[in-house]
């Protein structure tokens, strides 16, 4: 990689342009067609997909968006007159609005179930015809809130209505500026603290740009950018951090500027690549899922680790070509011109030179003590549950929340999250064996009511409308609809030509944890596989790429464990203004998979590297082991803190999927550098002795060679230079 950044140093000037040049470019494109985002979670092959399909076949309303209106009143009830006339007139003036298909009115002989027993509240079922735009359905809220007074409250809620909090700039910017607090405190150089931070936003901004283009051929969520910056940030300011670290060794060790950037992208930058690879194939083994959704957020975020590595490899060389010397402190520029600059080993000596040893002393008293906590963290794991938080969830000025809270309390928590059955019943017979159905739902345990509109002539396709007696997100809604499934409806075709298929918003949601839940623990093997091929190709060994995988897999699970109990359990979420406890977001775990065990390879790569390096030098495991234990703990202490801080920053976005994202990545990074790769790999290293190394000679043939840390001539400075902090850049 020394010629790409030989050139890049030549060039220095023309690459920072030409990266403005990109963004502006893309700027320009994503100001000319916009994006286009979608967030439908649904599968093909689900019941819930099968009851929208038959709804929208049949071009009945509800397989369009829903909304609903909710009025509370301060005093008095909804159905007095002065109440009711200001309510009334706004369902007719919805009724009328372009893009509503029908309005159920709480003011109508039919509507009396939409009044609450005492009397304080009332809501009404907007359906909106399919197709409808969102200017057609911000103009129904304007109807809709019109009324609002001091004595009328007015809320909305429902699918059409579902406002989504937008990401908080905040939590970027709190991110970004502990990171560089870490990063100034770490190599006391302004400079120095900036340039991992600069390469980084221009790796993240390129692809938030890019996967907004990229919104309009795939399938891409509204979180896929906040869950890019996310990574972004992180891995960017690592992947950077790296590089830099490398060339203030080669400056201090007397190679000139340019030397320095070519002999560091030579070596770490050849480690960033590999360390980058492993994460996109790891984002990218999500596409074994076959999940539309998650499809295309794992390309967003893998597109995101790509462009981040490639301004690493091309902007960050120009940058430091900019600056020269300035990327060492004053006192070591003097040391520099001086002529006393010097590479030294801190293998021996500092806070990790010591650990090392220690580690080295008793193995096995601080791999087991370390394991067993990673194995307490990660237990909560066996209680997961996957589903959709409701909006019960959400911030409390919400006014999702408020209609939420509004139709709990005056109805009960299942009027939230409705099921809709699809109905097809194309004989006689086969309609009066659909109100037999009905009548049986509205027995069956959990049930707080059963509603099913009469089909009109010529009409095959019913609704029957099933409100449960628990919230959308509880557990015995879900048990409710396995329970009306498997033992309900069942009975009640038999005989018939009917079908009956359970929908709606929450059985969707259902249906989409299920498939995912199902698909987890394949995803889990296909990720440790693909880690373990690329840790054998590495590093020529069988046993550290086995050991990685399995502690990868310890890694996830803690990550796991971790927000079962902030989350699912609710244990600190309320505190941290996250709503109260509920289900942990489909599409988290498997996100967190793929993330996970792309960073936990990185810190592995980095460990190892300088352990294979060691051993290939010496021939002595112990020492190979201490060795790379002692000159990259720092780096990877340090690395790690990063991606604590951005990661952390992210809990406080007001966005609950991205603080889960957040939490469960900050607490297992953190745990993943500091007990597995600081204690755990270097003791089970240590008791493994050469058996660490071995690899069959047929194999070793057989595989490909990568040389992740470059020519030998090249790696022979791999730590940090220098026993204290100014000398090395970082403290002991």
């Amino acid at each position: 990689m020394s010629p790409l950044a030989r050139w890049c140093h030549r060039h220095r000037l023309a690459v920072v342009l030409a990266w403005v040049g990109l963004l502006i470019a893309l700027g320009g494109a994503v100001g000319a067609i916009g994006s286009s985002f979608g967030n439908s979670p649904t599968s093909q092959n689900t019941d819930s997909a099968k009851a929208t399909a038959l709804l929208e076949k049949a071009a009945s309303s509800a397989a369009g968006k829903s909304g609903r209106l909710v009025w509370q009143v301060r005093d008095g009830k909804v159905t007095d007159p002065a109440s009711e006339r200001p309510m009334a007139d706004a369902v007719r003036r919805i009724e009328t609005a372009p893009g509503v298909a029908s309005v159920g009115s709480p003011f109508t002989a039919a509507g009396g179930r939409q009044v609450s027993r005492d009397g304080t509240t009332a809501y009404a079922t907007v359906s909106f015809e399919q197709g409808v735009s969102d200017t057609q359905i911000a103009r129904v809220k304007q109807l809709a809130t019109a009324p609002e007074s001091a004595s009328l409250h007015i809320a909305l809620n429902g699918q059409a209505f579902t406002v989504n909090p937008k990401p908080n700039p905040v939590a970027d910017a709190m991110g970004i500026a502990l990171a560089f607090v870490v990063l100034l405190f770490v190599f006391r150089a302004v400079w120095v603290a900036a340039l991992p931070i600069i390469t980084a936003i221009a790796g993240v901004g390129t692809s938030a740009i890019t996967v907004m283009l990229l919104s309009h051929v795939i399938t891409l969520s509204d979180t896929t950018l906040t869950l890019g910056s996310l990574i972004g940030l992180g891995v960017g300011i690592d992947y950077a951090l790296f590089i830099v670290n490398r060339h203030r060794t080669n400056l201090l060790a007397g190679m000139s500027v340019g030397e320095s950037i070519a002999t560091s992208l030579n070596t770490s930058g050849r480690a960033v690549v590999f360390a980058g690879l492993t994460v996109v194939v790891a984002l990218l083994g999500m596409l074994t899922l076959n999940v539309g959704i998650i499809n295309g957020m794992a390309i967003g975020a893998a597109v995101t680790v790509v462009l981040t590595v490639l301004a690493a490899i091309t902007l960050l060389p120009a940058l430091l070509g900019l600056i020269g010397t300035r990327v060492l402190s004053r006192r070591q520029r003097r040391a520099v011109t001086g002529g006393r600059a010097q590479a030294v080993s801190e293998s021996g000596t500092g806070l990790w030179g010591r650990w090392a040893r220690r580690v080295q002393a008793r193995p096995k008293t601080f791999g087991l003590v370390a394991l067993a906590v990673l194995a307490a963290l990660a237990l909560p794991t066996l209680t997961l549950r996957l589903g959709a938080s409701d909006d019960g969830n959400l911030p409390a000025a919400s006014t999702n929340r408020q209609a939420y809270d509004m139709i709990a309390k005056g109805f009960g928590p299942g009027f939230n999250g409705p099921l809709v059955l699809a109905v097809e019943a194309p004989t006689a017979a086969d309609r009066a064996a659909e109100a037999e159905l009905a009548t049986t739902i509205e027995q069956v345990d959990g049930v707080a009511g059963v509603s099913a509109a009469p089909m009109k002539d010529g009409q095959n396709v019913g609704v029957i409308s099933v409100v449960p007696k628990t919230s959308p997100q509880s557990a015995a809604t879900s048990d409710l609809i396995d329970h009306l499934r498997t033992d309900v409806i069942p009975p009640a075709e038999q005989g018939t030509s009917m079908k009956v298929y359970v929908g709606g918003p929450t059985a969707s949601n259902d249906d989409f944890a299920s498939v995912l839940m199902s698909k987890l623990p394949l995803f889990v093997l296909v990720i440790a596989a693909l880690g373990f091929l690329l840790l054998t190709v590495a590093f020529r060994s069988l046993l550290i790429p086995a050991v990685g995988a399995l502690l990868n897999i310890l890694s996830v699970g803690v990550a796991f464990g971790t927000i079962v109990v902030v989350f699912q359990c609710g244990f600190g979420a309320s505190f941290l203004g996250l709503g109260a406890a509920g289900p942990i977001e489909s599409f988290v775990p498997i996100l967190v998979v793929g993330i996970m065990f792309g960073l936990s390879m990185d810190y592995q790569v980095f460990l190892v590297s300088r352990m294979r390096e060691e051993w290939a030098h010496t021939g002595d495991n112990h020492r190979a082991v201490r060795v790379g234990q002692a000159e990259t703990g720092k780096v990877i202490a340090v690395a790690a803190t990063i991606m604590v801080c951005v990661f952390g920053s992210f809990v406080f976005g007001g966005m609950r999927v991205i603080s889960e994202f957040g939490v469960s990545l900050a607490v297992a990074v953190a745990l993943d550098a500091l007990l597995i790769r600081m204690v755990v790999v270097p003791a089970l290293m240590h008791l493994c002795g050469r058996a660490n190394w071995w690899l069959p000679r047929w194999l070793d043939r057989a595989l490909p060679r990568v040389s992740v840390e470059g020519p030998a001539q090249d790696t022979e400075q791999w730590a940090f230079p220098g026993r204290e902090p100014e000398a090395a850049g970082i403290g002991s």
